[in-house]
């Protein structure tokens, strides 16, 4: 049996799979994020451990018994400050906080030749020069920098180690060489000494202290370097192969390609990582807000639950040229703005607007968010497989698919996700077994082609953000 831990922004999920990768048992314990002002988002990291602990104390003791192996995946690029002691120094700045924009126009020219990548406020480089500026005395006790996912490794293992996949979306990493950038360091001021180890993600990164093995009902077993939350997902979904390419409908929306190569592509707002596989990178696009859209507005809709919005989404008669467009910037956004500014905005209301209207427009505004992502690649997917929560309704696959253009592949959803690549990755760790035979693709659930749409409604909703960008400060 292999655990996969998971660290999202609004749960921690612990899965254990056997070595086919077939779910044996899983579990979820809630997190909540908090917003002391405009464009900050923040946790406790004592929150996540105390949600690690429920989440895989509430798994099957007999199968926690069983387990040879654990692996870890998590949000990327949250910053924990850790003092010489190992202690938390301030809350976590999360991977959708905004406060950081003005550090970044100082470190971009520096990230697009060093890591061939933006300098985005969310990635962690930006929060550090954000504490250097803002909290000087916070930044000069801190002694060490960690991923989230990796705070909990220094729990579980006592180890200070993250991997590449995740050191990537820090803005320190010399992706095409997998190494810490000492020009990316120096310009926030900090050196390797305040990094981690690096590993690659199927490496083994320590073994389980005892006295957590006890609390946790778990052997003194292996763990991981496992992979941040978007290449655990590939990991998990089968796509480690170059051109392999899935999208992701989580609380933000990604999409992801492998890649046997380094292909920059920072002018148009593409991550280039490394995969959390030895000698891989991948291309990454992301929307700050998607599934996360469709919560907000079944809320304000007053829809009892999204199940009740989108069933009413799907009854409404109201002709598509009638419905108004939506920007699903309610966190900023990143590919292809780079703007944490950015708003949400419903344009075209009418008296004859009403709540399935709304949800509709949303469906269709996060689609077209997922379109710039997409053209935004170097090289196109010829087909996308669908993971994340966000992805069970038949309805939006349809629009997913006509607004995107290219042919979604609903997979099993019960053996993909990160906690399942994370699993995985424990497997590869701890027996060494060839790639091609752990990571294996997830059965086809559902093939959904595209069907033609309406581009010109693509235009306008890509006119609207130029329109409006200079006055989204205003309201920050």
């Amino acid at each position: 049996m292999w655990l996969g831990i998971d660290l999202g922004t609004s749960a921690v999920k612990s899965v254990i799979t056997d070595d086919s990768g077939a779910v044996c048992a899983q579990n979820t314990a809630g997190l909540k994020v908090q917003r002391p002002r405009p464009l900050w988002s923040e946790q406790d990291p004592h929150a996540w451990w105390e949600a690690t602990k429920a989440s895989v104390q509430g798994l099957s003791s007999r199968l926690r018994s069983q387990v040879q192996g654990i692996g870890l995946s998590g949000q990327m690029h949250g910053a924990v400050l850790l003092d010489e002691a190992d202690k938390v120094l301030r809350p976590a700045i999360l991977w959708n906080d905004g406060r950081s924009a003005p550090q970044c126009e100082g470190l971009d020219p520096l990230a697009r030749k060093h890591t061939g990548n933006l300098a985005m406020a969310g990635f962690t480089a930006p929060k550090l020069a954000w504490v250097r500026d803002e909290e000087p005395e916070t930044f000069a006790s801190t002694r060490t920098v960690l991923l989230p996912k990796d705070y909990l490794r220094l729990i579980l293992t006592g180890e200070t180690v993250s991997e590449m996949s995740d050191a990537s979306g820090s803005l320190w990493l010399d992706v095409v060489n997998r190494r810490w950038s000492p020009e990316m360091l120096a310009a926030t001021g900090l050196d390797e000494t305040h990094m981690p180890r690096l590993i690659e993600g199927s490496d083994v990164s320590g073994m389980l202290r005892g006295i957590i093995a006890d609390e946790l009902g778990l052997p003194v077993v292996p763990v991981a370097g496992g992979a941040g939350d978007q290449a655990a997902g590939a990991i998990g979904a089968g796509a480690t192969e170059p051109g392999q390419a899935f999208l992701s409908l989580g609380t933000s929306g990604v999409a992801f390609m492998a890649s046997s190569s380094f292909e920059p592509a920072p002018e148009n707002g593409v991550h280039a990582f490394c995969h959390a596989l030895p000698g891989r990178w991948h291309a990454m696009t992301v929307m700050l807000s998607a599934a996360a859209c469709l919560d907000w507005a079944a809320k304000l809709t007053g829809f009892a639950d999204v199940g009740a919005a989108l069933a009413a989404a799907e009854l409404s008669q109201t002709s598509q040229a009638e419905l108004p467009l939506f920007l699903p910037y309610l966190s900023g956004e990143r590919t292809p703005h780079n703007d944490p500014l950015a708003k949400g905005v419903f344009f075209g209301l009418t008296h004859d607007t009403g709540p399935a209207e709304l949800i509709r427009a949303t469906l269709e505004g996060v689609a077209f968010g997922l379109r710039d992502g997409v053209d935004a690649m170097v090289l196109r997917p010829a087909e996308l497989s669908v993971i994340g929560g966000g992805s069970r309704s038949a309805f939006w696959a349809q629009i997913l698919a006509d607004v995107i253009a290219v042919p979604l592949i609903y997979r099993d959803g019960s053996s993909v996700g990160p906690a399942n690549g994370a699993a995985r990755l424990a497997q590869l760790a701890a027996t060494g077994a060839p790639v091609a035979q752990v990571c294996t693709q997830p059965p086809e659930q559902m093939r959904v082609s595209p069907q033609p749409y309406d581009g010109e409604r693509l235009e306008r909703f890509r006119a609207l953000y130029p329109a409006l960008k200079s006055n989204f400060g205003e309201f920050s």
